[in-house]
């Protein structure tokens, strides 16, 4: 597999570790807490066949720059960081893409300049927190994984773990938000691994306690489509289904066979529901 390209940007608001790969039109696509190397990464990597696809590094993630104050590391502050990049970039506009807390990111993203945005692509995502309410997600403690998600995650953050250990952690983990746990290998089959910034991920964990913004979803004014599998235990569908039913222009695609994971479970169908997307909007 063809390896991303790595780019050190200088913008206006510090230096970012940027990956890129593909042809076609712009795209951004980002995770809130992941950390991103050449190998890339598995929802990035299915826009490649459409898309120059720009996969970038948040600050405190990779070799972008550290953050010199706490809320440096918050969701609207890295909203005006991606804006910063755009701009270093020489791009008027670009489209976004996000998964799990990268489409939390998304919807910030639409909400606060949809005029930098040709088009947003929301993935098993919410736009408010989805956890005290919701006993179906696995960040709930009424959930029968709970404890297993949680140590996991905590075992995750430790700096000292070896590779292996690393590696076998997130199997454990990632097969939780899987529909047939049993696919994973068949799945996850490519050469790509990243790691989790813990300073990014920590400062997430108390930010998503205020986090709502679904009376503002009226001010995204750019094509989105909203995807989700049925079964999702992180961000459960309903937060697909009412970010659906709020942001104007919107489009909300369910897979009947997916958890979290749809551009891996359900690949083919979710390559052709983007493409479609993309021809409807043109």
């Amino acid at each position: 597999m063809e390896a991303w390209e790595r780019k050190l940007l200088h913008t206006e608001r510090g230096v970012f570790e940027v990956f890129i790969k593909g042809d076609g039109n712009p795209l951004c696509v980002t995770h809130h807490y992941s950390e991103f190397n050449e190998t890339g990464d598995y929802f990035a990597e299915t826009f490649t066949v459409t898309n120059q696809v720009f996969l970038i590094n948040l600050r405190e993630a990779g070799g972008s720059d550290k953050s010199h104050e706490p809320y440096q590391l918050s969701m609207l502050e890295t909203i005006f960081d991606l804006e910063a990049i755009r701009e270093a970039l020489g791009l008027s506009h670009w489209g976004f893409a996000g998964h799990s807390t990268g489409g939390m990111l998304g919807i910030l993203y639409g909400i606060h300049f949809s005029k930098s945005l040709d088009f947003s692509v929301i993935v098993g995502a919410a736009a408010r927190e989805y956890m005290t309410f919701s006993e179906d997600c696995i960040y709930n403690e009424a959930h029968h994984d709970f404890s297993r998600m949680q140590d996991m995650i905590e075992a995750l953050k430790q700096s000292d773990l070896s590779l292996e250990e690393r590696k076998e952690l997130s199997v454990e983990r990632t097969k939780l938000s899987l529909h047939k746990p049993e696919r994973y290998r068949e799945l996850f089959s490519l050469d790509i691994h990243k790691g989790m910034s813990a300073a990014r991920m920590n400062f997430f964990i108390r930010e998503l306690q205020i986090y709502d913004v679904t009376r503002k979803l009226e001010f995204i004014r750019v094509p989105t489509l909203i995807m989700c599998g049925r079964f999702d235990v992180q961000c459960p569908l309903k937060y697909s289904i009412e970010m659906a039913e709020g942001v104007p222009d919107s489009r909300l695609v369910i897979f009947e066979r997916s958890n979290h994971y749809p551009f891996l479970e359900e690949a083919e169908r979710f390559r052709d529901e983007y493409e479609l997307f993309l021809n409807e909007k043109k």
